[in-house]
């Protein structure tokens, strides 16, 4: 009896992991979103009755069929026939492969001719390893990672948790559970983007564990509170730890940095043998959720709720002293004592607080400017320590270093752009405040990765001016700007056929004139979960990955891809079924 593919992925579901630890941690706000900003791409060739879709991507290249997989030999007769009946000569060409891989790499294939296509990963489960740093439904999890395989999936998304890994005391680390996985993904031939996740998992948008920060870095934080970053209010926040004391030996002797550095050098160390080949990516963290930003909207306990502007957060001991010293050096020492105390609460909208309103606002004035300024590029300078420090410790290794921005869409049509502020983003009606962060970006060589990719404007409350396909399009311009290759991801889980045309359309980077054969570097899927492998979604996710690879060279039709990717879904699913079976016994 064959066991069906959601029964086997079934177990996928999130368990909580229990908090061993007091304090907040802040959200990674996300709802769905959008309107359509991109120009239209250039036409491809199609099938005669086809008429042209506004969505642009057309189709897919056949995927690298299961049964090339070296953890497939040995299936039944009758299941390798029809796998093989499926292979094609793209499939068959390993020379083709080797250059996907060796132009992801090197940041992506974009501008180069004749050539397209944006490689797929999807995020493992938040809790794929256990606390006792084993792997988490374990059989669910092979079965999944054959099934993505299967349909063409280039790799995995995976956090390595520091919290799990160094838990006990520093310096001692344990990868037990991520060694297992890594080989997992090794065999079954999978890529690996490993996210070095120094925040706590919890309290965020699809959170389904906590995780919290080592327990050691927890009792410093307790002897000092101030490591811990807090709002005018004097709430902390557990999340992440405070980049005001970035560069202070406040960890046992050690700076945060340094803790961050130990830590990337030691899995550097313990996968070097997987490093370029299994692991082509290091994603660094850098704050909340893993993201390049303060932890300026915590939905956990009901602090924030979408839309509000959120809070800054720089009232510990250690930012106010960078901000007394900033402003002493401007010449203006009264500006130095504390942030902006007009800039209303987290569920505030801008129009209800003096400084964020259009007419007159703070954040217009000398003193607004200051304060912005000061503020966003301790958040750029913290970016700066860390990439350099990742840059030197995997130089050489044939990873590529990216870092992850928020995508903060809401009120992005006002003139403040307050959520974007408060978070640390220096973006107005009369400022680019992604750019700066591109251009820091590319003097290490890192990748731009950005989220609600899938969103649409339309879907968003009109009333919070949300826009995330204009956000979309600006980092898109800033990045090429700055010459900085640009991944995605969607923000919320989306399953439909709507946000998968979404996520090809913004895949292209068809953003003005000069956009050429750009292309996204990579796009990684949220997530490895039940609801992606139930028919219906399974279906549709193998059409996207398909389309996604073809990209803007799309040799087929929709409909085309469309009818190769049922009959891949109905020969494979007995394969699929099959190894669940297996693993079961």
């Amino acid at each position: 009896m064959a066991l069906s593919l959601t029964h086997q992925i079934g177990s996928l579901a999130g368990t909580p992991v229990p908090d061993t630890s007091a304090g907040e941690s802040s959200t990674s706000s996300a709802t769905v979103s959008a309107a359509a900003v991109w120009k239209s791409p250039s036409a491809n060739i199609r099938c005669a009755a086809r008429k042209p879709d506004p969505a642009g991507a057309d189709a897919l290249s056949p995927p690298l069929t299961p049964c090339r997989s070296p953890s497939f030999t040995g299936i039944r007769p009758d299941l390798s026939v029809a796998c093989k009946a499926f292979a094609t000569d793209t499939a068959a060409n390993p020379s083709e492969t080797d250059e996907a891989e060796r132009a992801y790499r090197e940041g992506g294939k974009g501008g180069k001719s004749g050539e397209g296509g944006v490689p797929v990963y999807v995020m493992m489960p938040l809790d794929s390893v256990t606390w006792g740093n084993g792997v988490n439904r374990k059989k669910a999890v092979n079965a999944a990672m054959m099934a993505l395989k299967s349909a063409g999936v280039e790799g995995i998304m995976m956090d390595v948790w520091w919290g799990l890994v160094e838990r006990e005391k520093p310096g001692e680390y344990n990868w037990g559970g991520y060694r297992e996985l890594l080989e997992m993904a090794k065999k079954h031939g999978l890529k690996v983007q490993a996210v070095m996740s120094f925040h706590q998992c919890g309290g965020n948008v699809g959170d389904s564990c906590t995780i919290p920060l080592p327990k050691w870095v927890v009792e410093e934080i307790n002897n000092d509170p101030d490591l811990a970053y807090t709002d005018q209010w004097g709430r902390r926040n557990y999340e992440y730890l405070s980049l005001g004391c970035d560069t202070l030996p406040v960890l046992k002797g050690r700076t945060p940095v340094q803790c961050y550095a130990d830590f990337m050098r030691a899995f550097r160390d313990n996968f070097k043998n997987l490093l370029g080949d299994t692991i082509v990516e290091i994603q660094v963290g850098m704050g909340p959720a893993g993201e390049l930003r303060y932890p300026s909207y915590p939905e956990q306990n009901g602090t924030w709720r979408f839309p509000g502007i959120g809070a800054f957060q720089c009232y510990d001991k250690y930012m106010l002293s960078s901000l007394k010293a900033a402003a002493e050096d401007a010449g203006k020492p009264e500006w130095g004592s504390t942030g902006p105390r007009d800039a209303g609460e987290y569920n505030n909208w801008p129009e209800d607080t003096p400084f964020f309103r259009k007419e007159g606002g703070g954040w217009n004035s000398e003193y607004g400017e200051f304060f912005l300024t000061w503020y966003s590029k301790m958040l750029l300078d913290h970016g700066e320590r860390i990439l350099t420090t990742a840059k030197s410790i995997f130089e050489d290794t044939g990873v590529k270093i990216s870092v992850k921005v928020a995508g903060i869409h809401w009120h992005y049509g006002t003139r403040s752009h307050a959520a974007e502020l408060t978070a640390g983003y220096y973006n107005t009606r009369f400022r680019d405040g992604y750019i700066p962060i591109a251009e820091m970006l590319a003097r290490h060589g890192a990748i731009f990765n950005f989220t609600c990719i899938e969103m649409r404007d339309h879907e968003q409350p009109q009333d919070a001016l949300c826009a995330p396909e204009k956000l979309v399009k600006q980092v898109a311009l800033a990045t090429q700007k700055a010459k900085v290759p640009l991944a995605g991801e969607n923000a919320l889980p989306r399953y439909d056929e709507y946000a998968h045309k979404q996520i090809l359309k913004a895949s292209q980077l068809n953003v003005d004139e000069d956009s050429g054969e750009k292309e996204m570097c990579a796009f990684t899927y949220l997530r490895m979960n039940p609801h992606l492998f139930q028919p219906d979604n399974w279906r549709k996710f193998v059409a996207f990955v398909k389309k996604m690879k073809e990209g803007k060279s799309a040799r087929k039709c929709w409909e085309q891809v469309e009818r190769e990717a049922e009959h891949f879904v109905h020969v494979s699913q007995p394969l699929v079924q099959e190894a669940a079976v297996a693993l079961s016994q």
